[in-house]
């Protein structure tokens, strides 16, 4: 399949052609969220990234099996080796099982990306539905003498790999300065022989309630081997893409790689790594280690105390891709404002195109008018396919739009270009708003409300006896399974029983 869709891989630190290694299946690899709380802004912006990226790659006719994990174990505080896991962390203090905690915030997760339009990924696994996965991913690697037990734990050997392979080539750290950055002898590490080596399965203290049976100790996986191993199941030694946000790539993705190449793969598990940039508050990451995060529950009720206002999710999503996903987006209510108004004008321009008719009858052709028109359309697929540019995508769909307005109010004559124009420039809209940038039509009526401005003209129509109309209203209502009641004290509805 020969397309010009160009990607930016941090791996090669720039844009290349993406050609698949088994056309025409991809497989994609995006790291999900470890299930502690509440999804928030910044973890949005990766999942909708992504889901473009993966509908756009379906709409170019691959095949595209994309795996995102649940991380639910492993997952120390600060992102360490050493204290407690985040998960049980909640759960001792809510006094629930960990899996309860994992289930609650699995649940709003779900909840909050079908909100997003973020289609499910075709394969869901989770951290600890693969333990078995995990241990064998070990002892490839201790067999391959690149880690070592210590005490019932086992550790990645980070200087004995960089011997022969170069621990940091994805973050374009350098060995030397990690070293010169880190104390010796820091707290929970004196296991290690390096303080740069991390751990692939962790002893369990007596305390900590997750844990399984290895051949080292009870304990439970390493973090950062969770996604080795998972990707490496679903997608193979070696796949296509490895996405996520910019703050996994050191430690966790470099990790990744050295785990992936240390292990019986000796790959670099993925071809394309991918990193969306970050959303930031007053320039700081949003996070929810730094405790400025907003969630998206917040966001969709306006509860917070920063914000003016509730954004409904597809505000949040035209937000997100009106920056390119490599550009820091910084947050505030007056962006979020601006996204609502345009959402609100894409959303416009699709109710013309379904409304505007091509004449029966078609004057001289505009040659000129035809030829913008296509380079107006054609601009939609060259942005997406320059390292899928979604901001550079909205402007030319605002381009666009200002002809589609102008057909739709007289200024421009639609018999001026061909029917067969008009069809591709309908159809190129409708596909890039729908199904591509993943945008849909959001409900702002409330149903009560209208109810009861029907039921006031009803009562009108009744008081000035125009049967007609009443009856009218009545037969719409009772379509919509609403049945009116006239009664002595006034009128109301019902459902129909």
């Amino acid at each position: 399949m020969q397309h010009p869709l160009s990607l930016y891989n941090t791996l090669t630190r720039q844009k290349s052609s993406f050609e698949p290694l088994h056309s025409p299946f991809v497989g994609l690899y995006v790291c999900g969220p470890t299930v502690y709380g509440d999804a928030h802004l910044g973890h949005a912006r990766p999942y909708i990234t992504f889901d473009v990226l993966r509908r756009y790659m379906q709409y170019l006719g691959y095949k595209v099996r994309y795996v995102r994990n649940i991380t639910d174990v492993g997952h120390l505080q600060n992102d360490a080796d050493f204290g407690e896991d985040k998960i049980q962390k909640l759960a001792k203090a809510a006094h629930l099982e960990p899996m309860e905690v994992v289930e609650k915030y699995t649940n709003s997760f779900h909840a909050d990306m079908a909100s997003l339009n973020v289609l499910p990924p075709d394969i869901e696994p989770r951290a600890s539905g693969h333990i078995i996965e995990q241990i064998e991913m070990i002892q490839e690697i201790l067999a391959n003498g690149l880690a070592y037990e210590s005490n019932g734990s086992v550790y990645f050997d980070v200087p004995a790999y960089n011997k022969e392979h170069n621990y940091g080539k994805l973050s374009g750290r350098v060995i030397e300065d990690l070293l010169s950055n880190t104390r010796d002898n820091l707290e929970g590490q004196e296991e290690k022989r390096s303080p740069l080596d991390f751990a692939l399965w962790k002893k369990a203290s007596p305390s900590h309630i997750m844990r399984w049976n290895s051949p080292w100790s009870e304990g439970f996986p390493g973090w950062h081997l969770e996604c080795s191993a998972m990707s490496r199941k679903y997608l193979g030694t070696q796949f296509d893409i490895h996405g996520g946000g910019l703050d996994l790539m050191f430690p966790h993705h470099e990790c990744e790689i050295a785990q992936s190449q240390a292990s019986d793969n000796h790959t670099d598990a993925a071809r394309f790594w991918m990193h969306n940039n970050l959303i930031t508050i007053n320039g700081k990451k949003m996070g929810k280690s730094l405790g400025n995060f907003i969630t998206l529950g917040e966001l969709f009720t306006g509860k917070h105390e920063v914000l003016q206002q509730a954004y409904s999710p597809m505000t949040i999503r035209f937000f997100i891709l009106q920056a390119h996903y490599r550009s820091t987006l910084d947050f505030s209510n007056e962006g979020l404002q601006a996204a609502r108004k345009g959402f609100l004008k894409v959303m416009n321009g699709l109710r013309i195109l379904e409304q505007l008719q091509y004449p029966e009858t078609t004057g001289d052709i505009d040659a000129k008018a035809e030829e913008e028109i296509k380079k107006q359309v054609a601009e939609l697929f060259t942005s997406l396919n320059d390292d899928l540019n979604t901001a550079k995508v909205i402007a030319a769909l605002f381009n666009l739009l200002k002809k589609i307005n102008s057909m739709f109010t007289g200024g421009f004559k639609l018999e001026t270009i061909s029917k067969e124009v008009f069809e591709q420039m309908r159809t190129a809209y409708q596909t890039m708003v729908k199904d591509i940038l993943g945008l849909k039509e959001e409900q702002t009526a409330n149903a009560m409300d209208m109810l009861q401005l029907v039921l006031s003209f009803y009562k009108e129509a009744k008081e000035a006896k125009d049967y007609a109309k009443v009856d009218l209203i009545r037969a719409q209502l009772k379509g919509q399974g609403i049945v009116i009641k006239d009664m002595k004290t006034g009128i109301d509805w019902a459902y129909e029983e």
